[in-house]
């Protein structure tokens, strides 16, 4: 490759990743998304009131009631009604999967993580996200778009991993893992399936962790080709909710997933968490 060309290719690279990254922080500052959590409350059997949403609830057998007092209303895409004193009823839901209610101009969240049922209220007008600067990053680097190979596991290694709020778990099926080189040692990442068909996702750390990249974890997909040749772009690397607020149930990486080396690409520590750190 001639000089011109590699120029233009790094312009082309570049490019690319400043489109990504503007998409991806407008998705981050969705009205509705995780800036906009005001709290975060776990069910239990016994009935309570729950700040920033309407009713009183509670959850057993896998099962969501919730009461509302007169006055009070829930969508679901329709208008919520129960006569006073019966209960609204949800579930089960799925691990890591939820529903969206609405009342007024707020999504209420109704989830399970980790085993336990959660509901979180979500407002457009939470300091949170009215206040967001957007996410701090390096500078792409094509260097930190390293090759590598996905090779699957004979079967699927269920893994248990941490959660950002303590004492919670998460349970993945991690299909296989991922060997690339990168500052000259031969590393590998353990690969649980990602949102979009035929994806994968890695959760990790490495040695800027806690200094200037966030401390308990960052992403990055990956979509392995037909012969399990893969790209990790590490500008790619994305934080997770829980580096932006404490509302967050978000998963730690597996042990063997803290890289060794320093990753100097991708996302950095916000600004809402760098007195924090």
């Amino acid at each position: 490759m001639n000089a011109l060309h590699a120029e233009t290719a790094l312009e082309s690279f570049d490019a690319d990743w400043q489109e990504w990254h503007a998409a991806h922080e407008s998705q981050r500052a969705h009205p509705h998304g995780f800036l906009a959590v005001t709290h975060l409350h776990w069910l239990g059997s016994e009935a309570a009131r729950l700040e920033g949403v309407p009713g009183t609830w509670s959850v057993e057998a896998d099962v969501v009631r919730v009461v509302l007092e007169a006055g009070e209303t829930l969508q679901d895409g329709k208008e919520l009604n129960a006569e006073a004193g019966a209960a609204l009823e949800f579930g089960p839901i799925e691990e890591r999967g939820g529903i969206n209610l609405v009342s007024g101009d707020t999504v209420i969240e109704v989830a399970k993580r980790g085993g336990e049922y959660i509901v979180r209220p979500r407002n457009p007008e939470h300091g949170l996200l009215r206040e967001y600067q957007g996410t701090p990053a390096y500078s792409p680097d094509a260097a930190y778009a390293v090759r590598g190979t996905y090779v699957p596991f004979d079967a699927p290694r269920s893994t248990t991993v941490g959660a950002a709020v303590e004492g919670i778990q998460h349970v993945y099926e991690a299909p296989g893992e991922i060997r690339f080189k990168l500052a000259g040692q031969e590393l590998a990442l353990t690969a649980f399936n990602g949102h979009a068909p035929g994806s994968l996702s890695v959760l990790f750390t490495d040695q800027t962790s806690g200094k200037t990249t966030y401390a308990a974890n960052r992403s990055l997909s990956v979509v392995p080709a037909a012969d399990g040749s893969v790209v990790l772009d590490f500008n790619r690397a994305v934080n997770l909710p829980c580096a932006y607020t404490d509302l967050a149930t978000c998963p730690l990486p597996p042990a063997e997933n803290r890289l060794p080396v320093a990753i100097e690409a991708g996302e950095k520590i916000p600004y809402e968490r760098q007195d924090q750190q």
